[in-house]
């Protein structure tokens, strides 16, 4: 068996007592206590987690004066702004407060900047103008903000009300702000860390629907905007990749909800355009493969405003327009993607010496600043290497880049340890980014190479998959399936259940297929069942596994596949082995 799978300890009497307590199958029995829950009173509360169980606005430092802001600008009539970031958590927190501001007769617009132009989070010329245009207005920022020291500085030098509101890695000085509003602030005793910035205006909202109100609950027509709101809460959460537990749970189980019962005029129509059906359950894949790529597409190519509409507007008209105007620039970036990850590759083969590196800096002309940070989670996979990728600018000789993690390196206390190099950052443990002038990359190059070297390394026990159980292919049944399906949503820190089955042979010759053969097609065969599945960017596969012939083992997580009306059950291959072979040949 691949030494790269991690098995639960399986103890039958513990399964058999649990599953008869709870009266569900030995098999989920099996999987709540692999991942912790050994008796029926924790695993019952895990599964039927509920809104009740979201802790109050008030438990999070700055919130109460925060909504008492607010509430002060809107009864004299001041403007709002919303100052968001440019991608889907920013995108959808916005929303989030615009309409909730305009919904209690605000005067309330926003400001997210252009990626290309603008960078990320507050920017000082940004400030300048918002201030000139209008001194009185109350200035809010979603999802940036709590490394701005310079940014608050000159808001508070000019007089413009500010408030943060963020949930990024803090530095170890605070912003100068009127008002700061974050889950991990130090005087803090906030029991959730890992609130997303749209988890973090959803709390902000609800505090001004309960001021709004009679202090303690919001009118109807607040709450029934509330569960409007969680939905979009859902795919900023999903879309950012925070944490799948505790609170981020429960916001994305009641939001895939509020999705498919009460979504945005726009959202309906991107809904469409991504071919989900109007019909169909939703889930945390639809949003992390559909819904939030659109949304993306459009920051990452410096229009966020038109996605900030889309998830606004109350025009049916405009709505369309712009679901179907998402759709091509979402297409626009794959094509964009798919070039620029063929030049890193041959980057970094055609570069010998980095092979030794702990870490991979590259840089290029002719990238596209908006789609870096795509191909950089890729690479770091491919390479098993914490990657930045950089969009060189040759009139300003600068670069703007993107980082993704690889086996838990922290990003943001190694761009910390490199920061000379740096002209500004900022992220968090798992995804960063940077701005650099051109000469002092080759330094950064080696020294955040050598940081990486240094950090602690994941113990072999670290990099190990986890296992839920060992089954026969049999036993995964639609039935099943459906059973395991309410230890979702599924996400990061609560994967789909995953398995492994041995003795597994192909029952027809494996298919490349989606643009340039990148994913698998398969069809595996133990005794007499026989189940499709799918190895999503693996194509390369194929040969191997032709090869090799079988029998295999194989890891792999299973699903409801819905197609034009009819289900089966749908495996996604996650890792295989030949049994014939002494070593695994993934890759």
């Amino acid at each position: 068996m691949t030494q790269n799978w991690r098995f639960a300890p399986h103890d039958e009497s513990q399964v058999r007592r649990l599953s008869s307590d709870m009266k569900v199958s030995p098999l989920l029995a099996q999987v709540l206590i692999a991942r912790g829950f050994r008796d029926a009173p924790s695993a019952r509360s895990f599964i039927d987690a509920r809104m009740t169980d979201l802790l109050e606005p008030s438990s999070m430092s700055g919130i109460e004066e925060a909504a008492e802001r607010v509430i002060a600008a809107l009864n004299a009539k001041r403007r709002i702004t919303i100052y968001g970031d440019y991608d889907v958590d920013g995108m959808t927190a916005t929303s989030i407060l615009l309409h909730c501001i305009t919904l209690a007769n605000g005067q309330c617009d926003y400001f997210i900047p252009n990626r290309l132009d603008d960078g990320y989070g507050l920017n000082c010329d940004s400030i300048r103008a918002l201030h000139e245009e209008d001194p009185s207005r109350l200035l809010v920022t979603v999802d940036c903000g709590i490394s701005s020291l310079k940014e608050a500085a000159l808001a508070k030098e000019l007089g413009l009300e500010l408030i943060i509101t963020d949930h990024h890695q803090m530095s170890d000085q605070l912003p100068d702000a009127n008002c700061l509003v974050h889950p991990r602030l130090p005087d803090g005793n906030y029991e959730f860390p890992h609130l997303c910035g749209a988890g973090v205006a959803l709390k902000l909202a609800w505090a001004v629907c309960q001021k709004l109100g009679d202090g303690q609950k919001a009118s109807p027509v607040m709450r029934e905007y509330l569960k409007c709101a969680v939905g979009l809460a859902a795919i900023g959460t999903v879309a950012d990749v925070v944490p799948l537990v505790g609170e981020n749970r429960i916001l994305v189980r009641y939001g895939l909800n509020a999705l498919a019962d009460q979504a945005p005029l726009g959202l309906q129509e991107l809904m469409k355009v991504a071919e989900i059906k109007s019909d169909q359950r939703l889930d945390t894949e639809d949003i992390g493969f559909a819904i939030a790529p659109r949304l993306n597409a459009a920051g990452r190519l410096g229009q966020a405003r038109l996605a900030v509409e889309l998830l606004t507007t109350n025009n049916q008209e405009r709505a369309s327009q712009l679901a179907t105007y998402l759709d091509e620039l979402n297409k626009n970036r794959r094509t964009v993607e798919r070039r620029i990850m063929k030049q890193a590759k041959e980057m970094v083969e055609e570069n010998d010496e980095w092979a030794n590196h702990s870490a991979l800096v590259l840089a290029h002309q002719d990238w596209h600043p908006g789609v870096i940070g795509i191909v950089a989670n890729r690479i770091a996979e491919h390479f098993e290497k914490p990657t930045v990728m950089i969009a060189l600018d040759s009139s300003s000789r600068t670069g703007q880049g993107s980082a993704r993690s690889f086996a838990g390196f922290d990003l943001h206390a190694g761009f910390s340890s490199c920061s000379e190099h740096l002209l500004r950052y900022g992220g968090h443990q798992a995804a960063a980014g940077l701005k650099i002038d051109e000469d002092r990359i080759e330094g950064f190059r080696l020294a955040f190479s050598e940081y990486a070297a240094s950090a602690p390394q994941p113990s072999e026990y670290e990099l190990q998959v986890r296992i839920d159980a060992e089954v026969c292919l049999n036993e995964i049944t639609k039935k099943a399936v459906r059973e395991l399906d309410c230890l979702g949503p599924f996400g990061q820190d609560n994967p789909r259940p995953q398995f492994v089955a041995t003795r597994v042979k192909l029952a027809e010759p494996p298919r490349t297929m989606g643009e340039g053969g990148r994913h698998l097609s398969l069809v595996f065969q133990q005794q007499k069942t026989k189940i499709r599945a799918i190895a999503f960017g693996k194509g390369e596969w194929a040969s191997q596994m032709e090869a090799e012939g079988g029998p295999f083992s194989i890891s792999f997580a299973p699903s409801i596949n819905r197609f034009r009306g009819f289900e089966s059950v749908q495996l996604h291959l996650k890792d295989w082995i030949s049994e014939k072979a002494k070593t695994p040949l993934t890759s």
